[in-house]
């Protein structure tokens, strides 16, 4: 039995609308919080992406999206801001859920299985010596925090119209004893 032609071209509007709209990965809600699974609902049913959330907050799409894992701590204004851009009850358990600690790393295995994240870690696999050596001739021994840490996203096309990412991560630089 085929579709009636106005019901496909509504399902055709809303996966276009939705094609460049990060949802939850099913394969990994049962290693996120609970409250993970409520925001990517409300952000998708909303069609917020991470950017347009991110103005709203006055954080980084990497920020939110991090909250958005439970691998980053929401603070009161945070939550409050968020609920009422998706249209949460601010006193529901989502937002006192969001500002508890957070528990980074355990949204996957190790190593990725996940090709885009597989590539991130086999750049630190690959050029982790690289990237310490030359780090520590500039800064001394110490380590980059990835707490006191922030990131962004962007994209760049190339006069050939080639897409490339480009990923900033910036950290405070720790010395023993600090």
């Amino acid at each position: 039995m085929t579709e009636p032609r106005g019901r496909r071209s509504s399902i055709v509007e809303i996966a276009a609308e939705r094609a460049n709209l990060a949802s939850l990965d099913s394969s990994i809600t049962d290693r996120l919080p609970a409250y993970s699974k409520t925001l990517f609902e409300a952000k998708t049913a909303r069609r917020l992406t991470f950017e347009d959330i991110a103005q709203h907050l006055g954080r980084s799409e990497v920020a939110v999206a991090a909250m958005f894992y439970g691998q980053a701590q929401a603070s009161p204004q945070d939550a409050l801001r968020l609920t009422q851009l998706l249209g949460l009850s601010p006193e529901s358990p989502v937002a006192s859920q969001m500002m508890g600690f957070p528990d980074r790393g355990r949204a996957g295995p190790m190593p990725p299985v996940e090709p885009l994240i597989y590539r991130l870690y086999e750049i630190v696999q690959n050029y982790g010596y690289a990237f310490k050596a030359v780090l520590n001739e500039k800064f001394g021994d110490g380590i980059m925090s990835a707490i006191c840490f922030n990131s962004k996203v962007e994209k760049e096309v190339d006069e050939g119209g080639a897409e490339w990412v480009v990923i900033t991560l910036r950290g405070k630089w720790i010395i023993d004893g600090d």
